[in-house]
């Protein structure tokens, strides 16, 4: 295995493969704010909250996020649970507060960040179910052509 067959894997080599990777990155830092997030929100304004409910799906967005990471073009089935995931995020407070004391800003925190979760998978999806006709950077399947080179390989031949 050469030193460019492995960069050609790890860098997208298309817009598609770009934007997919901005996603899951920004999908991982959502994650990331909505399992902290309680912390942060409660020790501000008084009031108890379901903060293991947040900490448990916001570890989860962020491992989803971090595994769409590890593809080039990230997974379509990965970016639709991240869409669940954000439904989650945004109807808990409600379902939490028959049994948990919630404060409003958690209400607002999750409802923003399951929106944002929501609006980022399904942007995912759409890029991914743009097919080939969205890679700009190449014609289709097939052998990358090489590069000309200004110094002959041998005599030329008329």
């Amino acid at each position: 295995m050469t030193i460019s067959a492995v960069t050609d894997y790890l860098l997208p080599a298309t817009m598609r493969g770009i934007a997919a990777q901005a996603v899951a990155a920004l999908g991982v830092l959502t994650g990331l704010w909505i399992a902290l997030s309680p912390s942060f929100l409660t020790l501000q304004h008084g009031g108890g909250n379901a903060a293991v409910a947040n900490l448990i799906a916001g570890l989860a967005v962020a491992a989803v996020g971090a595994a769409s990471l590890a593809g080039p073009r990230g997974f379509a089935g990965l970016q639709s649970a991240a869409v669940l995931l954000g439904v989650w995020v945004i109807i808990s407070p409600f379902i939490l507060d028959a049994k948990f004391s919630i404060a409003a800003p958690m209400y607002w925190s999750n409802i923003v960040s399951g929106g944002y979760l929501v609006v980022l998978a399904l942007a995912g999806l759409a890029n991914r179910s743009a097919g080939p006709l969205a890679d700009r950077t190449r014609a289709g399947p097939g052998p990358v052509p090489r590069a000309r080179t200004l110094i002959p390989a041998g005599p030329a031949l008329h």
